[in-house]
């Protein structure tokens, strides 16, 4: 099956200040392919070359080398018909805040070649989605950061897009907004809509991706399913016992020996803990609680640590995802 996006080689060097020096390369020679009807999500950290990845995407800065190419058609040879395709939420808001909520969405509907009969019905059918249409006469800059967020996502589905970019669409909004946003998202991607979603957030990426891809410095350092990029970087589960302090010694080299633990080290900051290393921590943990109670060994407190996104991203960059 031919993919709804086809990114082959692409590099973004901007200009360098003052003239001097090469610029700076921002995006350096991603290539990767979305399938149609995924929630594909970038994840990185601010300045990883997420929003610039984006922007190449919907036309709006050309890229150094490289191109994409969107139901077919190629965002450098034929952007117009490529912007018919898609559906742009940018991180900032665009909007203008003196005007309403549905003034809004029928300026930019217009902007988008819709008019009349049409436009009237799908602002009623965006405002409904949205959850605003009680509050659709109302001035944007009375609204709240959440509230402005989900106009911003109406107007880029005005005109019922193929593919909607969604570039950290919930930066700054409350928990309740955040959520409203997640679900929106969801039930985008159930009527049919590709979404392309950029975070720094790995638990957003978490609940909403079929697959990810984690950018760093301008390079796409890992894709794939997140079960797959757990495979793919060996991150194992994690087993914390705390224990007496008199036992910690005796356990260390007690379950060093068991074959489904694969490490035990001695908590670094606390001498009555230990950390354990399994493929499946959660396989492993009855024949680790056997093996202390046949030595009289009892734990006063167990924790399972799971690998996710967040000790992924940990491993491929040996730092955390916010840095």
């Amino acid at each position: 099956m031919t993919p709804l996006v086809e990114i082959h080689g692409l590099k973004k060097r901007y200009a360098p200040k003052n003239g001097a020096g090469e610029g700076n390369l921002a995006v350096k020679g991603i290539s990767l392919s979305i399938q149609k009807g995924e929630i594909f999500s970038l994840l990185g950290p601010n300045g990883a070359g997420k929003t610039t990845t984006i922007s190449i995407m919907s036309g709006l800065i050309a890229p150094t080398e490289g191109d994409v190419i969107i139901g077919g058609h190629s965002i450098t040879k034929n952007a117009v018909a490529v912007k018919k395709l898609i559906g742009v939420v940018p991180q900032e808001i665009a909007l203008y805040p003196e005007l309403s909520a549905r003034t809004n969405l029928e300026f930019f509907g217009r902007l988008q070649g819709l008019g009349g009969a049409a436009l009237a019905k799908r602002c009623d059918e965006v405002l409904e989605f949205i959850g605003l249409r009680d509050r659709q006469r109302e001035r944007i800059d009375t609204f709240s950061g959440g509230m402005k967020r989900r106009v911003n996502i109406g107007v880029g589905l005005l005109h019922k897009p193929t593919l909607v970019f969604m570039d950290e669409p919930t930066v700054g909004v409350d928990p309740q907004s955040r959520r409203s946003i997640l679900d929106a998202v969801k039930a985008l991607n159930q009527q049919g809509m590709t979404v392309l979603y950029t975070t720094h957030y790995m638990e957003e990426a978490e609940e909403l991706s079929d697959r990810v891809g984690i950018m760093d410095h301008g390079e796409l350092i890992a894709l794939g399913k997140q079960i797959e990029l757990i495979q793919q970087t060996g991150v194992k589960d994690a087993i914390i016992l705390k224990l007496p302090s008199e036992h910690i010694e005796a356990a260390q080299t007690l379950l060093r020996a068991l074959p489904v633990i694969s490490n035990v080290e001695v908590d670094s900051d606390h001498s009555d803990k230990l950390h354990l290393l399994s493929d499946r921590g959660r396989q492993a943990l009855p024949h680790v609680i056997r093996a202390l109670d046949e030595a009289n060994m009892i734990p006063t407190a167990i924790q399972i640590s799971e690998p996710n996104l967040e000790s992924v991203f940990l491993h491929l960059t040996g730092r955390a995802l916010r840095d």
